[in-house]
């Protein structure tokens, strides 16, 4: 197929086709402006044909009624599971193999791993930035777990679980590589001129 007809197909696909396309693959909502954009459409197309996708998805149609919602949220436009169906998918997502960490989850992951007992305060300055969500990720993830809290700020220390362990091939901390020969030791010394 040349890409001369590819284009005029994508042309002439539906409306609602090519927003169901779109809806499918976005992680936040889009307002109509940012739909009507992707799909090169105007915004008043674009907004009757979300109400008939709604209409759709809820049944109101000839259809039956769907496991998921298009709903506005934030002033923008996404699918969502139906509040019916929460506990099933809670289920099976929390029977699925875990999802790859993302690079910020690695970073705390190795800070705690490394640094154990830790407060989630003390990650946060190692990594400047804040940690709050990673921390969580990770605790439901079963990877880190509360150790204890601190008897004078109340503070929780956080610290590795076997779980990590295991799906690290090691039997131990000890068996991680040794942090220090990743690091710069200084002993090239400043730039001449940065400090007088």
């Amino acid at each position: 197929m040349t890409d001369e007809m590819s284009a005029d197909t994508v042309t002439a696909l539906p409306l609602t086709e090519k927003l169901e396309a779109i809806l499918l693959i976005i992680d936040e909502p889009l307002g109509l402006v940012a739909l009507a954009a992707a799909v090169s459409a105007p915004v008043p197309a674009v907004r009757q044909a979300i109400e008939r996708l709604v209409d759709d998805y809820d049944g109101n149609g000839s259809g039956p009624r769907r496991g998921f919602e298009l709903r506005e949220v934030g002033g923008g436009w996404r699918l969502y599971v139906r509040e019916d169906h929460d506990d099933l998918v809670a289920e099976f997502v929390g029977g699925q193999a875990p999802a790859r960490l993302s690079q910020a989850a690695l970073e705390t992951l190795a800070v705690i791993a490394y640094k154990q007992p830790v407060t989630r305060s003390q990650v946060a300055s190692i990594r400047a930035v804040n940690v709050d969500s990673v921390v969580r990720t990770l605790l439901a993830r079963g990877l880190i777990t509360e150790l204890f809290a601190d008897s004078e700020t109340g503070a929780i220390n956080y610290g590795t679980t076997d779980t990590l362990l295991q799906n690290l091939g090691i039997n131990s901390l000890d068996e991680l590589p040794p942090i220090s020969p990743l690091l710069d030791d200084g002993a090239d010394g400043f730039d001449e001129g940065t400090i007088r």
